[in-house]
């Protein structure tokens, strides 16, 4: 038999189609789209780059991974490197952090501009001190400070561009549940916000704060309902000598001794020059005034 005898001929299909000849593996089949890469091979391949890149050849050598602007969804666990101290991982498409596990040293953690939801698992990173998520989609301002609470060396945190950011005392609220946070959104926090978040969010102790007096503590609670308390006068013990510094009286009470101390107070006394007797260049060019010495203003306050 020849070869056109030889050759195959197509199969009709039941929908009148007719199947495609298989191709002979010395010609294999060109010009086909790869389908899409799986995340999970992707970052692997991606930190194989790296440590390439770098020259670790153990995982216990390797202390920083520079992952960002990989287009990665998904990150292989890196519990193998015990000793990372940094990782960028921004501008990427991250979800969440499942994949931060046992990295006990981790001190900075770059997740800003990706897609993350959620960050639960961060609790497991004790030894955090800069952690930027900006740019994110976290929406639970709840759920985000109980996973910081934890971080007592986090000292620069960002999280504005994110929906929890709209709570109207965001950063009071932040400040007030992450204390040890110095550097917030790229401002520093200062005293006053301090002092401001304790009034807002825990009026207890600012009502202790407030009643503290003479390093003693007094009553400085007060009801409506109660008729106002009017304290007696006080009046000098017998013995007492003004302006004697010397004094040793001893007071049964404590306040009579705050009394007396208050009208010891040093003297306090502010000089300045008086100026309408100090020539000005005009005069001292015409000499209408002497060359007399400036005169000088005391006020001494008690």
């Amino acid at each position: 038999m020849g070869l056109a005898g030889r050759r195959r001929r197509p199969r009709l299909l039941g929908t009148g189609n007719l199947e495609p000849q298989t191709m002979p593996r010395a010609f294999p089949r060109r010009g086909l789209p790869r389908a899409p890469e799986p995340a999970l091979p992707s970052s692997r391949r991606a930190i194989e780059d790296q440590l390439e890149i770098y020259g670790y050849k153990r995982d216990a050598d390797v202390f920083e991974l520079y992952l960002s602007q990989k287009e990665l969804t998904e990150v292989i666990d890196l519990s193998r490197f015990r000793k990372l101290k940094y990782l960028w991982l921004h501008h990427n498409k991250l979800q969440g952090i499942a994949f931060l596990t046992r990295n006990y040293c981790l001190t900075e953690l770059y997740l800003n501009n990706n897609a993350i939801f959620e960050i639960e698992g961060l609790h497991c990173l004790p030894s955090l001190n800069v952690l930027l998520l900006h740019h994110n989609e976290l929406t639970s301002i709840d759920a985000t400070v109980k996973e910081l609470k934890g971080m007592l060396d986090l000292k620069t945190l960002s999280l504005y561009q994110n929906p929890l950011c709209q709570y109207n005392l965001y950063r009071l609220y932040i400040i007030y549940h992450l204390p040890g946070v110095q550097l917030l959104d790229r401002n520093r926090v200062t005293e006053k916000e301090r002092r401001s978040m304790i009034t807002i969010f825990n009026h207890r102790k600012a009502h202790i704060i407030q009643s503290i007096a003479f390093g003693g503590k007094v009553d400085a609670s007060w009801n409506s309902k109660l008729p106002l308390k009017q304290k007696p006068a006080q009046r000098l013990p017998p013995d007492f000598a003004f302006a004697d510094n010397v004094d040793k009286t001893v007071f049964d009470d404590p306040e009579d001794a705050v009394f007396v101390r208050s009208l010891k107070r040093s003297v306090m006394t502010m000089t300045s020059m008086n100026w309408d007797t100090v020539p000005t260049r005009e005069e001292k060019y015409l000499q209408d005034k002497g060359t007399e010495t400036a005169e000088m203003l005391t006020v001494t306050l008690r």
